[in-house]
C-alpha cells in the first residue's frame, strides 16, 4: 500500500476527535490505523500539534486532559454556547461544592475529616452523587480505628473542569467558590442523565432529599479558609498509593 502522508493522518485524527464522545489518547488514535498501513512514526503527535495551531483563532480549541485529547469550546465564547444546554445544567448546592472542594484540595481525605473542617455532618447523598458522577472515588482506607474510606478525585473530575493534572487547579487562596471553576464544554458534550436534576441531593432517595444537617447550603459563605495539603498535587493515576502509604 502507498505510504500514508501527514495530511491524511491529520484529517483522520481530526475526524476521530470530533466523532468521539470522550477524550482520546495518542495511543488510541494510533490504534485507528491498521497494522498493514500504520501511521508514520510521530505523525499522530504531529497531527495533534497541527490541529492545535489550526484552532488558534477559532471558537474551539484542542486540549490535552487527564484522559486524552478533545476539542472543546473556548472560554471566551463559552457563555454564548452554554445557552444551548441551559435547561440541562445542574445547580449544585453549596454543601456539594464545599465537599468537592475539600476532596480536590485535601485528597486523600475521609468523610470524618471533611465534617471536621465544615463543622457539619456530610449528607450521604452528596458523597453518593459525586461517586455516581465518577468525580470522586475511594482510593484506600485511613489506618485508624474503623478504617474510614479515603476519598480522592478522578480523571473524570479533571476532564469535566478542563484540567490535565491536579496541580493545574488554581491556588485555593484565589478561589472563593469552586463554582468559579467553569467547566469547559466539550465540542460534543455528553451530559449524563443524572446531571439533569436541579437538586443533586434528591437523587436515589425516592425523589426526596435526606434531612440535611448543613445549614449553609445557600448562605454565600466562602470556602477560602480551606487550606490544601502540601502534597496533593499531581495526577491520580495510582489509586492504590493512598492506602500503601498509610
Amino acid at each position: 500500500m502507498s505510504h500514508m502522508d501527514q495530511t491524511l493522518v491529520t484529517r483522520i485524527v481530526e475526524a476521530a476527535l470530533l466523532a468521539a464522545n470522550q477524550p482520546l489518547t495518542a495511543v488510541q488514535l494510533q490504534a485507528l490505523f491498521p497494522l498493514d498501513e500504520p501511521a508514520p512514526e510521530g505523525s499522530v503527535e504531529a497531527a495533534l500539534v497541527d490541529l492545535q495551531a489550526a484552532c488558534e483563532a477559532r471558537g474551539v480549541e484542542l486540549v490535552e486532559l487527564a484522559s486524552g485529547w478533545r476539542f472543546q469550546v473556548r472560554a471566551d465564547v463559552h457563555p454564548w454556547v452554554a445557552r444551548l444546554w441551559t435547561e440541562r445544567q445542574t445547580k449544585y448546592t453549596r454543601a456539594t461544592l464545599e465537599t468537592l472542594a475539600l476532596i480536590a484540595y485535601r485528597q486523600p481525605i475521609t468523610r470524618g475529616e471533611i465534617e471536621q473542617v465544615r463543622g457539619v455532618a456530610v449528607n450521604s447523598s452528596i458523597i453518593k452523587a459525586l461517586e455516581e458522577r465518577e468525580w470522586i472515588r475511594v482510593v484506600g482506607h485511613r489506618d485508624v480505628p474503623g478504617r474510614p474510606e479515603l476519598l480522592a478525585t478522578t480523571k473524570t473530575f479533571l476532564d469535566y473542569f478542563g484540567l490535565k493534572r491536579l496541580d493545574e487547579l488554581p491556588p485555593l487562596s484565589e478561589l472563593k467558590d469552586i463554582g468559579e471553576l467553569e467547566p469547559q464544554l466539550p465540542f460534543a458534550p455528553a451530559i449524563p442523565a443524572g446531571l439533569a436534576n436541579g437538586d443533586d441531593t434528591a437523587a436515589d432517595n425516592g425523589g426526596q432529599p435526606e434531612p440535611q444537617p448543613e445549614s449553609d447550603i445557600d448562605n454565600g459563605e466562602s470556602i477560602a479558609d480551606i487550606e490544601p495539603d502540601a502534597d496533593n498535587h499531581g495526577d491520580d493515576a495510582n489509586p492504590a498509593s493512598s492506602e500503601q502509604n498509610q
